[in-house]
């Protein structure tokens, strides 16, 4: 029995959903990047990293190569780099509507004062 669309991009969305994960797929938009980089860039523990990654690689949305005693990371397709740019630019969308909300509120409070 297949799962219907809906249930997967579900699936997908919460395998996204963690802030570590979210980070490496940001930092892999640059490029294949050694884990000592990532490690260094997210700053947690690299037993939690690992984790993290092996979520991801899992997923097939990372992939990994050894290059001598090094772990190197990439994605493992642009639709990825694609989708985190969307998500930056719909996040930037609704805070700047926050914003908006935000001053309209405040002018509301001082009419009313």
């Amino acid at each position: 029995m297949s799962v219907p669309l809906y249930q997967a991009k579900a699936e997908f969305f919460r395998m996204l959903g963690h802030p570590v994960r979210i980070r490496v797929l940001e930092l892999l938009q640059d490029g294949p990047t050694p884990v000592r980089d990532l490690l260094a860039a997210i700053e947690v523990e690299p037993s939690s990293l690992s984790q993290q990654l092996g979520v991801l690689r899992r997923s097939g949305i990372v992939t990994s190569t050894r290059e001598g005693s090094t772990v190197v990371y990439e994605l493992a397709g642009g639709d990825v780099a694609d989708l985190m740019k969307a998500a930056r630019r719909i996040l930037t969308e609704m805070l700047a509507g926050q914003g908006e909300l935000l001053a309209e509120l405040r002018e509301a409070e001082v009419a009313a004062g």
